[in-house]
């Protein structure tokens, strides 16, 4: 008898709910249909190539290099034709060529513009500008990530971010151990990574003496404005 009081006083619950709610006026629903913005006349103009960062770097990718300075000679290991590396020219940039092809392959390598010079006897400048088809993955930035990585693996290494790639997209390195072999000068070096698009950008700079990086700075800052 006590459950089947239970069970009534349930039901009894429901019953009154149902009551309660039948004497209530229904909630008006919020229309469907929804205000209708009128459409501007006339035509859009198309961004310039000075707004529409893809209009820039799908034309001559080599014109997006500065400038070499005046009095600059070529490299005696200048690699690529005309300014132009494919993908096997840039993977024998790596260590492991082979691994590197492969990689650059998976990651839809499209090409890479190249500029290479040297300014007296021991100072050297290279810049490569890699372009990636970007269908299924986003290859500049894992391979800007890439070469940052390796950067910081190197001891006796200062960095700062580079201003005008946003939070981390861009890094400067200086590295302050030079490295030594019997019958040669020390070699310093310092270099920037960095990302914008579908582009990645890669610059390398040596010399017989410590590089300041007021020097790497404002050549990563000027190749970075130019993309």
């Amino acid at each position: 008898m006590i459950a089947a009081a239970a069970v009534l006083g349930t039901l009894a619950g429901t019953c009154v709910g149902y009551l309660v709610q039948a004497d209530r006026d229904p909630t008006p629903l919020p229309p469907l249909s929804q205000p209708v913005v009128g459409q501007a006349e006339g035509e859009v103009a198309p961004l310039s190539a000075a707004q529409d960062h893809q209009v820039a770097t799908d034309g001559d990718l080599r014109k997006l290099l500065v400038d070499r300075p005046r009095g600059a000679k070529d490299t005696s290991s200048s690699r690529g034709r005309e300014g132009w590396m494919d993908l096997a020219d840039y993977a024998d940039e790596y260590k492991n060529p082979s691994v590197a092809f492969v990689n650059l392959t998976s990651d839809s390598f499209r090409r890479a513009a190249t500029a290479s010079w040297r300014v007296g006897e021991t100072y050297s400048v290279e810049i490569n500008l890699v372009q990636f088809r970007q269908r299924t993955t986003l290859g500049a930035s894992e391979w800007a990530d890439n070469g940052k990585h390796w950067a910081e693996e190197r001891e006796g290494t200062r960095s700062w971010p580079l201003p005008g790639t946003g939070e981390d997209n861009g890094m400067v390195y200086v590295h302050d151990q030079a490295k030594r072999e019997a019958g040669y000068l020390p070699l310093y070096s310092a270099e920037a990574h960095a990302w914008r698009g579908d582009v990645y950008m890669e610059i390398y700079v040596n010399d017989s003496r410590p590089i300041p990086k007021a020097k790497i700075m404002d050549l990563a800052q000027r190749q970075v404005g130019k993309l």
